[in-house]
């Protein structure tokens, strides 16, 4: 006859609040980590996206011969705009990464927009020098007066409040864009150190 006590398997208590404190421990550790690698992510992404608008907005300055302005759509976010000039441009609409604020000017059409809620609502933007928003690039891709007359963009600093890699996005009179990490833990021979 088969004994049942010898063969039931199973977990006792002690086991399973064994595996539920083991469990435990790993999320607390890992948790802050995860978050601090999920905002190092959107840091990386808003930087790109503002990146590749400025690259963006140079290309079709170049293929349009003509003028074309990148523009942040205001301080300390991620959304943005890229404008260029067209004799055939209808009235300028609101922008949907803009809103009501959009930067759109008679003679203009919207050529891209981006919103910073698109997996970078917690990326914050800093701009030099201060207060700029805008960008005009050249037929030749060189950076341009402003049509308002304000100040250019040169640089762009993204970060998060708790992120531990902000990234830097420069912008040479020549058009030429780099993005690169000011972090003062790089080496300054590094090819990614500003």
């Amino acid at each position: 006859m088969l004994n049942l006590r010898h063969s039931q398997r199973g977990v006792t208590l002690i086991e399973l609040m064994v595996g539920v404190v083991i469990i435990g421990i790993l999320f607390a550790v890992a948790g802050p980590a995860y978050n601090g690698w999920i905002q190092n992510q959107q840091i990386r992404t808003a930087a790109e996206s503002i990146l590749n608008g400025i690259q963006m907005t140079r290309s079709t300055a170049v293929n349009n011969n003509g003028t074309a302005r990148f523009v942040l759509c205001g301080l300390n976010t991620s959304s943005w705009e890229v404008l260029a000039a067209s004799a055939t441009a209808p009235a300028p609409t609101a922008s949907l990464a803009c809103g009501a604020g959009s930067n759109a000017i008679a003679g203009e059409i919207r050529m891209q927009e981006r919103s910073g809620n698109e997996g970078t609502r917690l990326a914050q933007v800093t701009v030099t020098p201060n207060g700029a928003t805008t960008v005009t690039l050249n037929s030749l891709g060189r950076v341009a007066t402003n049509a308002d007359a304000s100040a250019a963009i040169t640089q762009v600093d993204v970060s998060t409040p708790t992120g531990t890699r902000p990234l830097r996005i420069t912008v040479g009179a020549a058009g030429n864009t780099r993005m690169c990490d000011p972090s003062a833990l790089l080496a300054a021979n590094d090819p990614r150190h500003c």
